[in-house]
C-alpha cells in the first residue's frame, strides 16, 4: 500500500490556507484549510485561476503582487491583503504571503494565506470610531490635544486651538515649542511648571492667559492627564477652555463684593447713625427713627448675604469629605447663640459622611434662622434631623410656621429666574440655594396649613 506524502498530511492539518500556483495563477494544490476558511472543497478549487475568487476592487493589485514577485530577478517575498469569495458567495478578508521560490515537489509557487477577516473588522470599527472622535473634536469649542511625553510632538490637536490661541496647527505641528509664545509672559512660568509635572506623572488643573494678538485678553482653564503606561509616562492629553466670560463675571462680582463690603456698609452706618441724632433731637419722632434704623438694619444684613454668595460663587473650593451631623449642629450652635430658642429640636442620627462645600454650614443656618423669625409663636418650635441612606444623606428642617410663599419655595428648589430676586424677600434663600447647588445637592418644600418641611438631599462621599 502507498504510503502518504507527509509533506501534504502536514499541510491539510495546517491553520493557514497553502496553495501552489502555477504562473499563469491557477491552482495546481490547494490545502485542506480552504474548507475551514472559505467553506470551498480543495478539490473544487484545483484547476480553477485563482485570481477568479479575489473580489474586482482587490483583484488588479494581488495580480500585480504575484507578477512582480515572480519574476523578480533576485529572492523577493510580499504580502497583500484581499477579499476571497467563500462558498455562500460573501467575502472573507485574507492576508497572502508569495515568493518567487518554487516547491520542488508541488511545482509551482506557493502561497500561504490566512483569515484576517476578524482584524479588518476590528479595524473598521476603530477606524469608524476615529472618525466620529474627529467629527466631535472638529465641532467643539473646547481645545482637545495630545502630546509625547517630553512635549516634542503634538500627537493631536483640534482646530479650536487656532481661534482661541491665534496660532495655526500647521505651525504647532511644525514647532509644538510655538506653544508657549502664545501665554502671557506672567503665566508663563507656572505653564512651564505644570508641564513638569505632567510629564513626572501629576495631573494639572490651571488657568492662565493666551494669544498675543488679542493682548492676552483670552482666559483658559486648562485640565490635563498623564497617560502612563508599564510605569512610565508615555503621552500627555488634556482639554483647553475658554473661560474669559466667566473670569469677566468674577471681576464684575469682585467690584460688587468691594461695594457691599465698603461703599454700602459705610453710608448704611452713616444713616442709622443721623436717625440715632435724630432722635435724641426730636423724641416724638422715635417712631420714625426706628423705622430707618430697622430698615438700615435689613439692608445690612442682606449686604453681609450678598457677601457671602459672591464669596462662594467666585471661590474654586472643590467639595470636601465632611460629617453631615457636625455640619448640622455646628449651625445650630450659631443659632443658640445669637437666639433664645428653647423648642429647637435636633434628632441625632449616625456618622454620615458627605460630599459637600463647607459652606453648606450658612445654608443650615439660614433655613433654621428663617423658621424661626417667621413663627407666629412666642416660643417657635423647629426641628432639625440629619440621616443617612443607601445612596445619598439628607437633613430636614421642619417649622410650623405659615406657608413658605411659593415664589420664596422655587428660589430654594432652583425653580426660578435670576430676576427673581427682585421679588423674593431677601437673599436668605438664595443663600440656602447656592450652598446647595456648589455642594451638588438639592433642596425640596412642602408647606401646609400645619408648617413647612424643607428637606435637603446631598451627595455621599466615597
Amino acid at each position: 500500500m502507498d504510503r502518504p506524502d507527509p509533506t501534504g498530511v502536514l499541510l491539510d492539518h495546517a491553520q493557514d490556507k497553502v496553495a501552489v500556483l502555477e504562473e499563469d495563477g491557477t491552482f495546481s494544490y490547494v490545502s485542506g484549510a480552504a474548507k475551514q476558511i472559505l467553506g470551498l472543497d480543495p478539490e473544487e478549487l484545483i484547476g480553477n485561476n485563482a485570481f477568479e475568487y479575489i473580489h474586482p476592487d482587490d483583484r488588479g493589485n494581488v495580480v500585480r503582487a504575484f507578477e512582480r514577485t515572480i519574476r523578480a530577478e533576485t529572492f523577493d517575498e510580499v504580502s497583500v491583503e484581499y477579499r476571497h469569495r467563500s462558498a455562500n458567495g460573501d467575502w472573507v478578508w485574507l492576508e497572502s504571503r508569495m515568493s518567487n521560490l518554487t516547491d520542488s515537489v508541488l511545482g509551482g509557487f506557493v502561497v500561504s494565506s490566512r483569515d484576517i477577516s476578524d482584524r479588518m473588522q476590528a479595524e473598521r470599527e476603530r477606524q469608524a470610531t476615529a472618525d466620529r472622535l474627529e467629527e466631535i473634536a472638529a465641532a467643539s469649542g473646547d481645545v482637545l490635544w495630545m502630546f509625547d511625553a517630553d512635549w516634542s510632538e503634538v500627537l493631536f490637536v483640534n482646530p479650536a486651538y487656532e481661534e482661541l490661541y491665534g496660532r495655526s496647527v500647521e505651525e504647532l505641528r511644525g514647532d509644538p515649542t510655538t506653544f508657549l509664545e502664545t501665554i502671557h509672559p506672567e503665566d508663563l512660568p507656572q505653564v512651564k511648571d505644570a508641564m513638569k509635572c505632567l510629564s513626572s506623572g501629576t495631573s494639572v488643573d490651571i488657568e492662565y492667559r493666551v494669544n498675543e494678538a488679542e493682548d492676552y485678553d483670552r482666559w483658559v482653564w486648562v485640565q490635563a492627564e498623564p497617560i502612563v503606561e508599564d510605569g512610565e509616562v508615555r503621552r500627555i492629553t488634556g482639554f483647553t477652555r475658554d473661560i474669559t466670560d466667566r473670569r469677566r463675571r468674577e471681576r464684575q462680582l469682585y467690584v460688587m463684593d468691594n461695594l457691599l463690603r465698603h461703599n454700602l456698609r459705610n453710608d448704611l452706618n452713616v444713616i442709622m447713625g443721623t436717625a440715632t441724632v435724630i432722635e435724641d433731637d426730636l423724641p416724638d419722632a422715635a417712631d420714625q427713627t426706628a423705622v430707618i434704623r430697622q430698615t438700615g438694619e435689613d439692608l445690612l444684613e442682606s449686604a453681609e448675604k450678598g457677601r457671602e454668595i459672591i464669596d462662594m460663587v467666585t471661590k474654586r473650593a472643590a467639595p470636601e469629605r465632611l460629617d453631615l451631623r457636625d455640619v448640622v449642629e455646628d449651625g445650630l450652635n450659631d443659632i443658640r447663640r445669637r437666639f433664645e430658642v428653647p423648642n429647637l429640636e435636633f434628632v441625632r442620627q449616625e456618622s454620615c459622611p458627605v460630599h459637600v462645600r463647607p459652606e453648606l454650614r450658612l445654608g443650615v443656618i439660614e433655613l433654621v434662622e428663617n423658621a424661626i423669625k417667621h413663627a407666629e409663636a412666642d416660643s417657635p418650635v423647629v426641628r432639625v434631623s440629619s440621616r443617612c441612606w443607601n445612596d445619598h444623606a439628607e437633613f430636614t428642617v421642619e417649622d410650623e410656621g405659615n406657608p413658605i410663599p411659593r415664589i420664596e419655595a422655587d428660589v430654594l428648589e432652583g425653580n426660578h429666574e435670576m430676576s427673581d430676586v427682585y421679588h423674593s424677600s431677601g437673599l436668605g434663600f438664595w443663600l440656602v440655594y447656592w450652598a446647595v447647588e456648589l455642594s451638588g445637592g438639592r433642596v425640596t418644600v412642602n408647606s401646609g396649613n400645619s408648617g413647612n418641611r424643607i428637606t435637603v438631599r446631598l451627595p455621599l462621599a466615597r
